[in-house]
């Protein structure tokens, strides 16, 4: 229970009225949670307007709104104008939590791919070195050994704040977390202080909510035009748009690339399924992952643990004991050699990526097949490209669902072959069902063929029409190898 006057420092207040010395036991965005002496906040969201249910909140004994506009509320509450309510709500959160990231080292990863493998690394090296971590993802949240559930890849302010307050309760000293495009746009993340932010990279997706790709590299900057003189601010100098995140940082500046001179540079010696051997430094390194991008990955990992002063040769001793990531180019073989990947590749970007790792490390002896979807109510821009990508480098290409979510299915699958020229289009098959769509392209395989399982990765689950059905590539894929004894 705190003071109002406490939890509004650094909000930008445009007018209050009513009661002023309010006590505060909760704060709420959502009315079905509102209680007696909680603030509410009015959201504006994509389907509802918070601002539509503050006569029912009032109702409930809430003590005080925030809102955007000047509204009738009960006598007694006490109503507060902002300029944003999201922003409000995360300053306020912050404050109400007693700035809990301000009492651990916070470490923020942005970009299209790779911000779950990067943090869940990081995650696992400082646990190796001996620090109490905590992991803020798209798979999931956790404080030391206890897993938190995710739902979000990065959660709404309170959320946020109460986990973070939770980490510091239990002696956490560095936390890492996804920064997602969507945070960032809705002020989910104001009002935390980060040690230092690291850029992956940034390519073709979410345009359903940014619309232009120019607002979505503009969303990503803001994240580093806002970090604080203190922190560092590590991008991906072989991105194209790597060095733009920097233009107007305070942030101390430092780059990673594979292909160009770099604060933490490395060189790609040898890539096979049974890992990679890198130069990181002039120091070489072998790791159980796998691909070009990962060498990325891990070099980002390896910077960031620079910037936080650990030691080098510690590091990359840590580092070469890593496992992969959940979903993340995993992969099994069959008692008869088939090779099946399972990777959450779910934009052009990542999908070209994996396929290129492959096409690297086969001998061009072997088939290629891919089983690859989109997801429904999300970016239909990208749908074409996939398909695309695809068939320009598998040998064959089955389109199946993906999370159609509220969508035909069939339809999405349509919008993809769109995207299938003439030349490919004998590569590609159409099965909606995806189990029988992995199915198919296990029972087509021989001895040393490569099926990718792309889209989902660490989804245990098939969205369709609202309702979440038990789903897991990877535990499809290894019930059919041995239905089929393949």
């Amino acid at each position: 229970m705190q003071l109002l006057k406490d939890i509004l420092y650094g909000v930008n207040i445009k007018l209050v009225t009513g009661v002023t010395n309010v006590e505060v036991q909760s704060l709420t965005f959502d009315s079905r949670t509102a209680v007696e002496g909680s603030v509410f906040f009015a959201i504006k969201g994509v389907a509802k307007d918070g601002h539509d249910f503050i006569q029912d909140v009032c109702d409930k004994g809430c003590a005080v709104v925030i809102s955007e506009k000047e509204v009738e509320v009960n006598e007694g509450v006490q109503l507060i104008v902002v300029e944003d309510s999201h922003k409000a709500l995360a300053i306020m959160a912050g404050n109400f939590f007693g700035e809990p990231s301000k009492k651990l080292k916070l470490i923020g990863v942005t970009g299209t791919n790779g911000k779950t493998t990067i943090t869940t690394l990081l995650f696992n090296l400082y646990s190796k070195l001996g620090f109490q971590c905590g992991l803020i993802s798209t798979v999931v949240n956790k404080i030391c050994d206890r897993d938190i559930p995710s739902t979000h890849t990065t959660p709404d302010p309170i959320s946020l704040n109460q986990l973070l307050f939770d980490m510091v309760e239990e002696g956490v000293s560095h936390c890492f977390m996804e920064v997602s495009s969507h945070a960032i746009h809705q002020n989910r993340i104001a009002g935390l202080t980060f040690a230092g932010g690291a850029f992956t990279n940034i390519t073709h997706d979410h345009l359903d909510y940014h619309k232009t790709f120019k607002e979505y590299i503009n969303v990503k900057k803001r994240f580093f035009d806002e970090l604080p003189k203190g922190a560092f601010a590590l991008t991906n100098e072989d991105d194209k748009n790597g060095l733009v995140m920097l233009q107007n940082t305070k942030a101390k500046k430092r780059t990673s690339s594979l292909k160009s001179m770099s604060d933490y540079k490395a060189k790609v010696l040898e890539n096979q399924f049974s890992g990679l051997v890198l130069l990181i430094n002039g120091k070489e390194l072998w790791t159980k992952l796998i691909g070009d991008f990962n060498a990325y990955n891990l070099l980002t990992v390896f910077g960031v643990s620079q910037e936080l002063g650990e030691d080098e040769t510690e590091v990359l001793t840590v580092i070469s004991e890593l496992q992969s990531v959940d979903g993340r180019f995993e992969y099994i073989r069959s008692d008869s050699g088939v090779i099946a990947i399972v990777d959450y590749a779910h934009t052009p970007d990542a999908l070209d990526n994996v396929l290129r790792t492959i096409d690297n490390i086969r001998t061009k002896n072997e088939t290629v097949f891919t089983v690859v979807g989109c997801g429904g109510d999300r970016d239909r821009a990208k749908r074409p490209v996939m398909a695309s990508i695809a068939c320009e480098r598998s040998d064959r290409v089955i389109l199946t669902s993906d999370n159609p979510r509220s969508e035909d299915p069939n339809a999405i699958i349509d919008e993809m072959m769109e995207g299938v020229d003439a030349a490919n289009y004998k590569k590609a098959l159409s099965i909606t069902d995806r189990e029988q769509a992995i199915k198919t392209a296990v029972t087509m395989a021989e001895p040393k063929d490569i099926i990718l399982i792309a889209g989902k990765g660490h989804e245990k689950y098939q969205e369709i029409n609202g309702v979440r059905h038990d789903f897991d590539d990877l535990q499809t894929i290894k019930k059919l190898f041995t239905k089929l004894n393949k």
